[in-house]
């Protein structure tokens, strides 16, 4: 069983995705990730983030069973990630790597920006989760606070709709839902209460 969650940034969908692996004993892959890895890759050995020659080569070489999410959530990080993933052939190394993630038997959980799009468009179970841009910004804010750094709540509503504006808008890989995706809306829900409607819609899936 593949299962594709999409959906924009601090939407929950990396939190839903991982309840969901645990419970349905799945492998799971944030492909978030992939690109932050990337960029972090670059930044670490000083390299430009516009060489996409330098970018594609760490793409290729990265071990998908190494990414260290603490290391990789940084708020830098995750900008950087934004420049790489706009270059076509980052994006064809990185899409190869996660289609032979959730190939392998048994399935496997992914969930990013174009999973049910693109990287499995054949997947049995899609959904898109979503929430407002101020909900999301507010997440992400209190997450930042948790880890006892400093957040400001207007920079990062900024932040999150200029990352929507430039996922929605981009060439290659719009984020967008999957014309069979089911559609989940957090707003007013909080991880438990998503989880739980997850699950009823993976289930009733799989009875069709």
């Amino acid at each position: 069983m593949i299962i594709a969650i999409d959906g924009p940034a601090a939407s929950g969908k990396g939190t839903l995705s991982r309840k969901l692996a645990e419970h349905f004993a799945l492998p799971h892959l944030d492909t978030g990730l992939t690109f932050r890895a990337v960029a972090h890759a670059l930044l670490t050995a000083a390299k430009p983030l516009d060489d996409e020659d330098l970018a594609e080569a760490a793409a290729q070489a990265l071990d998908l069973a190494a990414l260290d999410r603490s290391v990789l959530s940084a708020h830098a990080i995750g900008e950087a990630a934004s420049k790489v993933a706009v270059m076509p052939r980052v994006r064809q190394a990185l899409l190869e790597a996660q289609r032979a993630f959730a190939n392998r038997p048994g399935g496997a959980i992914l969930d990013g920006r174009d999973i049910g799009t693109v990287v499995c468009p054949d997947a049995d179970v899609k959904l898109f989760v979503t929430a407002s841009a101020e909900i999301r910004a507010r997440r992400r804010t209190d997450e930042i606070l948790a880890r006892g750094q400093a957040a400001d709540y207007a920079q990062i509503l900024e932040d999150v709709k200029k990352r929507d504006e430039r996922d929605q808008t981009r060439a290659v890989a719009p984020l967008i839902p999957a014309e069979d995706a089911h559609l989940l809306d957090t707003t007013k829900l909080d991880i438990e209460g998503a989880f739980q409607q997850a699950v009823r819609i993976v289930e009733e899936t799989q009875e069709k």
